[in-house]
């Protein structure tokens, strides 16, 4: 379908001047309406959605250089709490591992000079939590003070866990010039490691409890009320 457009300039210049500039702004307000309403604006909204896409995918990118500064500080704790598990693995022998312990305890004993009058061990106990199980030793020895003293000094360098309580000093008659020889009563309490096998074990063997509060083993079943 042709449109038939045939204007007659003659008789637009007899027009009004106010006339003939409406005549000529018409048709380009036409086209500017459908310039701005069928180009600019779905120009302008696209715009306005690549600037939201962009901000969103700059805050991605943002948010993703924070985790990876974060991932490099958690490896470096991660690696300096494996260092520190290792130290504490040291100090906490397995249960296996604590008769050689023992054993080196006792040796620095009698190289600081002490005669050992009584070495009993005294029944384990284990934390409630089941992390670690506490080996009392009972010892008495006769020696010096300052024979006393190099032995704990050792004891407190050595790379296990060994910690000296309940300390009872009695002073022996002095005989002649020199220093008097005391007899020194205290407990050596070292620590081990639970081994899973053995936290399973003790695990199996905790009571339980029945609904009426009454306590029963594993494997038991609680008395019946007659």
């Amino acid at each position: 379908m042709a449109i038939n457009i045939n204007i007659n300039f003659s008789r637009v210049k007899k027009l009004p001047v106010k006339l003939q500039v409406l005549i000529v702004a018409i048709p380009c307000l036409v086209l500017l309406a459908l310039f701005i309403f069928l180009v600019l604006l779905p120009k302008h909204k696209e715009i306005r959605t690549l600037d939201a896409r962009i901000a969103k995918l700059n805050q991605e990118i943002a948010g993703s250089e924070a985790m990876v500064k974060r991932l490099d500080v958690l490896i470096e704790e991660n690696k300096m709490l494996k260092t520190k598990l290792a130290k504490l693995k040291e100090q906490l022998p397995e249960e296996k591992e604590v008769s050689e312990l023992l054993r080196q305890t006792s040796e620095l004993g009698l190289q600081s000079g002490l005669e050992i009058l009584l070495w009993r061990p005294e029944a384990k106990k284990t934390s409630p939590d089941y992390l670690y199980v506490e080996i009392p030793v009972k010892v008495e020895v006769l020696t010096g003070y300052h024979n006393l003293g190099v032995f704990f000094s050792h004891i407190s360098r050595l790379p296990r866990l060994v910690n000296i309580s309940g300390i009872e000093l009695r002073v022996k008659e002095k005989k002649g010039a020199g220093e008097g020889d005391i007899t020194a009563a205290f407990t050596a309490r070292t620590f081990a490691s639970v081994s899973p096998e053995e936290l399973s074990r003790m695990k199996a063997a905790e009571p339980v409890k029945d609904p009426k509060g009454q306590g029963a083993s594993k494997g038991q079943a609680a008395p019946e009320k007659k």
